[in-house]
């Protein structure tokens, strides 16, 4: 019985998909998978707990998991990319308008007339010229990043009126295909800095991102430009955008990422992290969680991993044979070669790699006996993790 830890709260729609002849979830220092949404496993011991095969994150970032060395240790790491992109698109639209129109500013500043009695409805006329903005529909958005949620940003502002332009290198076939023909291709990021009104930011926190919203990008900008990020904070260089906002710049910055300096700000709208934040979403992401996990563990198969290659292959009839490695030449011979030393014919084999590592399925056409086959296999320099099911 496999031993599932959640460190969130996880819908039970999710929780309820775990097969109870092969699953429990538990709480337990020694899980064989844990599902986690916002909780820290930086801080983990993982040294503690060998029986640690799976990580399923129920949302799209996993920075809050120490993906080198879940990679070093051969735990698969997972996220649910996309299941929460209609939430996240619904608030980035939110943001369209709140950037635009100083919305919030005009609710709190309406909300501070309490007590004026009879004069109330004068003083809104004459103070709400304060919070005039500009409509979006005939305006120009910029796209970054047109993965889940991008591509679904990018279709929703061509209904809306806006001209969209979408940047992103390394866009997947599936994500091109649900986006609409009107948006517009960008082939430098610099054109989005130069064309457009309003960008919005949809990429993973990397060294190449980070900060990437800084004085010399911005600097490429339109004038009075209105930026959104829902990625991650850490794309801001927060000293830079503050000068920004300060002198006019970047007319208004609404983010899902609120810290002090952000705080501090002015003409910043910040939301406390809501993107994910629907009972839809979070049903969504505990369900693929889920089947990722289940299907990893049970079958050996990895899709949605952030740290391994997807590998999917139907199971034979015999021993299925799972081998986490380095990514290094000779490394399929040598593990290839096994099977036979212990007179076993591999029925099927397969292999991709991620960077600096790799997962190989070898299905066998009999069934092993005992753990001497593994043994051998951990035998193999930089083979990190060997299971049999």
């Amino acid at each position: 019985m496999y031993k599932i830890k959640t460190m969130n709260k996880i819908a039970k729609c999710g929780t309820d998909l775990f097969d109870k002849n092969n699953f429990v979830v538990e709480e337990t220092e020694t899980p064989d998978g844990i599902l986690v949404r916002s909780a820290s496993l930086h801080e983990y011991d993982y040294d503690k707990n060998s029986n640690l095969l799976a990580i399923a994150r129920a949302g799209a970032g996993v920075n809050n998991i120490p993906l080198p060395l879940c990679s070093e240790k051969g735990i698969v790491v997972f996220n649910t990319p996309g299941a929460n992109a209609n939430a996240v698109k619904e608030l980035v639209l939110c943001g369209l308008f709140l950037g635009s129109r100083k919305v919030s500013d005009a609710i709190n500043w309406a909300a501070s007339l309490k007590g004026q009695g009879d004069d109330v409805p004068k003083l809104v006329e004459k103070g709400k010229s304060n919070f005039a903005g500009p409509e979006i529909s005939g305006k120009t958005l910029g796209v970054v990043g047109l993965g889940a949620i991008g591509a679904m940003v990018a279709t929703a502002a061509t209904h809306l009126g806006m001209t969209v332009y979408g940047y992103d290198p390394f866009i997947s076939v599936d994500s091109a295909w649900h986006m609409s023909r009107s948006v517009l291709k960008a082939t430098d990021i610099k054109e989005i800095y130069e064309k457009c009104d309003y960008i919005t930011y949809h990429v993973p926190l990397t060294n190449d991102t980070r900060e990437s919203i800084n004085k010399d990008t911005i600097s490429l900008m339109k004038d009075g430009v209105r930026l959104l990020n829902f990625s991650r904070g850490e794309l801001a260089n927060f000293d830079d955008l503050a000068t920004a906002l300060d002198t006019g710049k970047v007319a208004s910055y609404v983010t899902d990422f609120p810290n002090e300096k952000i705080l501090s700000m002015k003409n910043v709208i910040a939301i406390p992290h809501l993107a994910a934040s629907t009972p839809e979403s979070e049903d969504n992401c505990a369900v693929m969680a889920v089947q990722e996990i289940s299907e990893y563990i049970i079958s050996g198969n990895i899709k949605n991993s952030v740290n391994f290659p997807a590998v999917q292959s139907d199971r034979s009839s015999g021993s299925r044979i799972c081998v986490i490695h380095k990514n290094i030449p000779n490394m399929l011979k040598l593990i290839s070669e096994v099977p036979g030393k212990f007179n076993h014919n591999i029925e099927n084999m397969t292999s991709k790699s991620k960077g600096d590592y790799a997962y190989t399925i070898i299905d066998l056409s009999d069934f092993l006996s005992d753990e001497s086959l593994s043994e051998e296999l951990y035998k193999i320099d930089d083979v990190i993790r060997v299971r049999i099911l």
